[in-house]
């Protein structure tokens, strides 16, 4: 064996023994049995990575600690299933050498091929709340977002107060926050075959509502210019539907860029036509600054 190619496996080694580390303390810290038992088993998987490898390398690193103390931490965090499939995608990412190994070791690539299909499978059976009730956030989100930077931009120009502008959308954020957790309740009560509680569903859809207002309408509270605070605000809104959608991509295994275009469009395009509306608002009715 080249020195490259032992110098490869080697960082195989080290991936595989720090993710299988991550796994059992994961699976240490689960309170669920059902999440508990697919951890062990995604464990049990990296392992034999591991001592496959070692075959080969006659050595046995050990792991990465900071990564090892990085997961756990988003874990915690973020949530065990978006963890779990971000270390995942880490992995797939290393692992595009794996066919040039193939080229020395034939059996690599059919042993990652199967170990991959059984990790994944094993991966799209973790049980959640946060993501059960996923649906719920984004409604929330995606409203407030919406809604707030639609509305935002035609205070902007119709008011050109910043902190008028701000209660204004404080009311009308606060309202439409109850309106929408009332209305998701709702929903989810008529939908006999969901499991979701509807109390939770109302909750989730709420505080996603409310605390995106909230980010949205800080830029008018702290500054006097309602044209900077509308600009900090969108950007903000632009963070917040990156990061989002960002987080529901990796755990949902969903497409990134078609939902982000599509959130980001949606709340830059009200955004746009609202202050447009504003400015001939301001010019019908007379309204000065």
């Amino acid at each position: 064996m080249d020195t490259i190619l032992k110098r490869r496996l080697i960082e195989a080694q080290k991936s595989e023994i720090t993710e299988c580390h991550v796994y059992r303390a994961l699976a240490q810290r689960c309170k669920d049995p059902h999440n508990k038992d697919v951890l062990g088993r995604i464990a049990d998987d990296e392992k034999r990575h591991y001592d496959y490898w070692g075959t080969h390398t006659g050595e046995k690193p050990g792991p990465r600690p900071w990564q090892r103390l990085k997961f756990i931490l988003i874990a915690r965090f973020l949530g065990l299933t978006f963890a779990v499939k971000l270390m995942e995608k880490g992995e797939e990412q290393a692992q595009i050498n794996y066919e040039e190994v193939a080229q020395t070791i034939p059996e690599a690539l059919k042993i990652m091929q199967e170990e991959d299909e059984h990790e994944h499978q094993l991966l799209n059976i973790l049980d959640e709340e946060v993501l059960q009730y996923v649906g719920s956030v984004v409604l929330g989100l995606s409203d407030a977002l919406v809604e707030l930077t639609g509305a935002l931009a035609g205070l902007t120009l119709a008011l050109q107060n910043s902190r008028l502008i701000a209660m204004i959308g404080l009311v009308t954020g606060i309202a439409a926050s109850m309106s929408m957790a009332a209305s998701e309740y709702l929903s989810t009560k008529s939908e006999e075959e969901d499991k979701k509680s509807p109390l939770k569903a109302s909750l989730y859809t709420g505080v996603a509502y409310v605390v995106t207002v909230t980010i949205l309408i800080a830029p008018f509270l702290l500054l006097g210019s309602p044209l900077v605070a509308l600009g900090i605000s969108l950007f903000s809104a632009l963070v917040i539907i990156y990061l989002f959608t960002f987080y529901i991509s990796v755990a949902k295994d969903q497409d990134f860029k078609h939902r982000f275009f599509e959130m980001a469009g949606l709340s830059l395009g009200v955004a746009a036509i609202s202050f447009f509306i504003g400015y001939l608002l301001r010019v019908v009715f007379g309204v000065e600054a």
